[in-house]
């Protein structure tokens, strides 16, 4: 139930939009995304409670470490709908949130690596090439193109 209380502590999606940084075409896409509510009030208009405001500051702190708006997604879900998220909050999601950023480290440090290999050789060969098939795997796995995954 909206009440007086609560319209001064909603905000339009102009002000949203203001306060956080963030286009407002953007936080309608976040919205149909089920990354952020609004409710209409009697005008039709949307209405955001001022708890919006810490989920787009970790939406957009998360697309800044790349994270994909469907793993966003899924983090805010373990949030609860009434209340911006927390400090404890923050500490659980960024704890998985940097193990991956980690791993993705690992993996663009072996693929620059490996990058640094092939300019030195020049080679490109599609057989023997470190960056495109090391040891010849892909060979391996029988005939016809294949998807190279990070590690491969």
């Amino acid at each position: 139930m909206v009440t007086s209380e609560n319209l001064h502590k909603e905000l339009t999606v102009g002000q949203v939009a203001a306060r956080s940084g963030v286009a407002v075409t953007a936080l309608h896409f976040y919205e149909t995304k089920g990354l952020i509510k609004s409710h209409r009030n009697q005008g039709n208009q949307r209405r955001y409670p001022r708890e919006v405001l810490r989920r787009v500051a970790l939406i957009k702190v998360a697309q800044r470490l790349g994270i994909p708006l469907a793993e966003i997604a899924e983090a805010l879900k373990s949030l609860p709908d009434n209340r911006a998220p927390t400090a404890a909050d923050w500490q659980v999601l960024s704890a998985q949130w940097s193990r991956d950023l980690d791993q993705r480290i690992h993996q663009l440090t072996l693929l620059r690596d490996r990058l640094n290999g092939c300019i030195g050789c020049g080679c490109l060969s599609m057989e023997a090439c470190p960056l495109r098939n090391f040891g010849d795997v892909l060979g391996e796995r029988g005939p016809g193109a294949r998807l190279l995954e990070s590690g491969d």
